[in-house]
């Protein structure tokens, strides 16, 4: 019982979060779509990265408004290889791609709800 409830819960969660791609992926909705590429840099052990996951990410309506702009990508430094020679100093930092594959805009740091819009809402 404690199983169906727990995979239930996830369902709901799921739900609500902001839905990542691979880069790969982003690149070729990116071409159907025009939007511009999200890439949110963390590691493993960043208590900050787990914070914008749980106090934005997770958050339905923000999720909504980024799915709405932009394509959102989640790479961890400690399993994936970055693209287009990205540097990180430290997590999270997230990195706004063109279809050109330009870096249009890099944000160091963790955000909560209405600094992280303020910050993206003119990203085009």
């Amino acid at each position: 019982m404690n199983k169906i409830v727990l995979v239930v819960l996830s369902g709901f969660v799921s739900l609500f979060a902001l839905e990542f791609h691979t880069y790969e992926e982003a690149k070729a909705l990116q071409k159907h779509n025009g939007k511009i590429i999200m890439i949110d840099v963390v590691r493993s052990d960043c208590h900050y990265c787990k914070d914008m996951q749980k106090k934005v990410f997770n958050d339905k309506k923000m999720s909504v408004w980024l799915e709405e702009r932009f394509i959102p990508v989640k790479l961890n430094l400690d399993f994936d290889k970055l693209p287009l020679g990205l540097k990180v100093h430290f997590t999270p930092t997230f990195f706004f791609v063109d279809k050109n594959e330009k870096i249009v805009k890099k944000i160091p740091g963790s955000w909560n709800i209405q600094d992280f819009k303020d910050l993206t809402k003119n990203i085009k």
